[in-house]
């Protein structure tokens, strides 16, 4: 079962931050769970660590994933999580400064869902965090499905 909330992954407290304030304009800030590195966040999604006990059954609607984090790569999170059946279906969201069409590429082809790069104002981050939003929450109905 997919929950309403989302996971937002990003290693800087600041881009962190400024995140879940752009996406609390859009939905209950309650609803906008964090992690500060992929280990957190995989231990997160896979109730374990100090998420031990968490009902995997309930995942977030989408995770917005940093790319380039410090303990654990974006792209190695985000192939754990393509790998794992409780997860494998969770629409990713990869947000990166990264312009280079390689990083891109690489997203997609590890099984991203989307790919978009980090604003560079407040302003942008609150139009791109709600057009995320809308669609991942809103617009995309086969998010709201559980495979059989």
């Amino acid at each position: 079962m997919k929950d309403a909330s989302i996971l937002v992954v990003d290693d800087n407290p600041d881009h962190l931050e400024l995140t879940v304030l752009a996406l609390g304009e859009c939905c209950d800030p309650s609803l906008v769970h964090t992690a500060s590195d992929g280990v957190e966040a995989l231990d997160y999604l896979l109730g374990r660590g100090t998420y031990a006990g968490r009902d995997v059954a309930r995942q977030p609607r989408v995770v917005i994933l940093d790319m380039k984090l410090v303990r654990m790569h974006g792209l190695d999170v985000l192939k754990a999580i393509r790998q794992d059946p409780r997860t494998a279906t969770i629409p990713v969201v990869m947000h990166s400064s990264s312009t280079e069409k390689n990083d891109i590429a690489a997203c997609y082809a590890n099984g991203a869902n989307s790919y978009v790069r980090k604003a560079t104002d407040f302003d942008e981050l609150r139009r791109k965090m709600r057009q995320v939003h809308d669609f991942w929450m809103t617009v995309n109905e086969r998010s709201r499905e559980q495979p059989a």
